[in-house]
């Protein structure tokens, strides 16, 4: 219900704020009015960020946190009119970050309701309950230019982690390798450890545990890595939940492969506040300083509002301004990305052109030497994602890497995913350490962390971060092994870029000469 005390026509829809509800969500009920709640409304730069502006950034070079902030982040009378807002609907603000350019806004439904001018309700769907709405988030007009998007007022279960174990399939057999083997295979430097590097994973569930950290690394000969976990929006590192795989996977694959680096670990709900709430305070978090993020989450474009996407995007095109690698996983179940309307579908966050998407191919090595490498596809134990985004267009990048149209009636052309891979099979996977026990685990989850702990060694070793990769790697295809065999369904690898395996899995040497021929000091 419109807020009786402002004119529907002085109002303006957040564009792309809209989102379906979930397949066989029931509305039971309105949200109780005196129901707390706590969002995240992000507001447009000081200087806008743009694809152009993140292009034009000379490889290696990075604005510091400070910089960003003072060229970059909220207008302090955009902050100010945000307050004044909130103020007269009855709202609080809790905090608000210049640099992230975001206000968090307290407050009761019934203010939320009639400042953001949506029904909020209850909707039960087979895995549970969540809070919804219809329609578009509206904000007053002289706000319109400045929120940019607003998250929390939904707090549906967003993202799902991109891992799978051996064991999880029946009659399932095979090998399975430590990280630093499979590392060897890939040719991973071997002259720095990481030292001086953060690498930031992005969770939104489970936890770790002490014991098993120190099981596995023991297990391995390696020196324990530096590992914190950092809390956001009341997520805390929280194992005893299925999740708890994922969290040992990242951690235990960069570990092994960059033990030199410091890991933090930043917890957040698994809803579209708490997704982009944590990336944009892993992107700026001055005490830890990433210079690499590990996505191992995600979820098919559609079940996304555009807004948040959008607003996702903007936050990885901040964190390459910072000099922050970002890796996203491309999901684990084929073309149709678990979507069952018979159509391709990309993972997102992977399919953001300002991500190195990472999708999984079947590895065998012999010796520290790659055997045979497919498209990672198995009926019972999942396949990698890929394909194309219907909703980013080609970025630049990508023009000449022969990006085929979509698969799906009408050719829709799109950016292309995944960028690379890297071994994603359970049956060729990694040895996890988890609940005290060894066990084999694989998954896109696993390409994203092994490609972070790539690159934090290179930025170790070179002394300066990376940050935009995107152009650097399609224009080295001689730095990848090229998989060209197999199929994730809709769409078949083939020589150069595909839309299973990307440019293909990495010799890590050739990527780092890569890097170190192009980026300046």
């Amino acid at each position: 219900m419109p807020d009786p005390n402002q004119p529907a026509a002085s109002r303006v829809r957040i564009a792309g704020s809209e989102l379906t509800p979930l397949s066989g969500a029931r509305r039971r009920q309105p949200t109780d009015p005196s129901t707390d709640l706590s969002i995240s409304v992000y507001l447009r730069p000081a200087e806008p960020i743009t694809p152009e502006l993140v292009g034009e950034l000379a490889p290696g070079a990075a604005f510091t946190r400070d910089e960003f902030a003072a060229r970059f982040g909220s207008r302090a009378e955009d902050l100010a009119t945000v307050a004044t807002f909130a103020a007269a609907h009855g709202l609080r603000v809790e905090r608000s970050d210049a640099a992230r350019r975001v206000v968090v806004l307290g407050g009761p439904a019934a203010a939320m309701r009639q400042a953001f001018d949506v029904e909020l309700a209850t909707f039960d769907f087979d895995d549970g309950s969540y809070r919804g709405f219809d329609g578009a988030i509206t904000v007053p007009a002289e706000l319109g230019g400045v929120i940019l998007s607003v998250h929390g007022l939904d707090d549906r279960p967003l993202a799902r982690p991109q891992f799978r174990t051996l064991a999880a399939r029946p009659g399932a057999t095979g090998t399975g390798h430590s990280p630093v083997e499979i590392g060897k295979a890939y040719n991973f430097p071997t002259t720095a450890t990481g030292a001086g590097q953060c690498v930031a994973i992005i969770e939104l569930g489970g936890g770790y545990t002490e014991s098993d950290l120190q099981k596995f690394f023991a297990d391995n000969g390696i020196t324990p890595p530096t590992v914190v976990s950092v809390g956001v929006d009341g997520a805390a590192n929280k194992p005893g939940d299925p999740a708890d795989g994922e969290v040992a996977l990242d951690i235990e694959v960069i570990g092994a492969l960059a033990p030199g680096a410091r890991i933090a670990v930043y917890f957040a709900p698994n809803t579209d506040q708490g997704f982009i709430d944590a990336v944009t305070t892993a992107a700026h978090d001055k005490a830890n300083a990433p210079s690499v993020m590990s996505i191992s989450w995600g979820q098919a474009e559609s079940g996304w509002s555009a807004a948040t996407m959008q607003q996702m995007d903007q936050a990885f095109q901040a964190a390459l301004l910072l000099g922050v690698t970002v890796f996203a996983a491309s999901g684990d179940n084929g073309s149709g990305d678990n979507v069952a309307d018979g159509l391709a579908h990309v993972d997102f966050p992977s399919s953001s052109p300002h991500a190195v998407g990472c999708g999984g191919t079947t590895l065998e090595e012999s010796g520290g030497k790659i055997s045979n490498e497919a498209v990672w596809d198995s009926a019972t134990g999942g396949a990698t994602g890929g394909g194309v985004s219907d909703a980013f267009p080609v970025p630049s990048y990508q023009t000449a890497a022969g990006v085929p149209p979509s698969a799906n009636p009408g050719g829709h052309v799109g950016r292309g995913v995944p960028d690379v891979a890297g071994d994603a099979d359970p049956a060729t996977g990694y040895e996890i350490v988890l609940g005290g026990t060894t066990q084999t685990f694989g998954g896109t989850s696993a390409v994203a962390p092994l490609w972070s702990a790539l690159i934090a060694l290179i930025n170790s070793d070179l002394g300066r971060p990376a940050g935009f990769i995107h152009p650097v790697l399609y224009a080295r295809p001689a730095a990848f092994h090229d998989v060209v065999s197999g199929s994730n369904g809709a769409y078949r690898a083939g020589p150069g870029w595909d839309a299973c395996t990307g440019l293909g899995s990495p010799d890590g040497m050739l990527v780092r000469d890569a890097l170190a021929a192009t980026t300046g000091p």
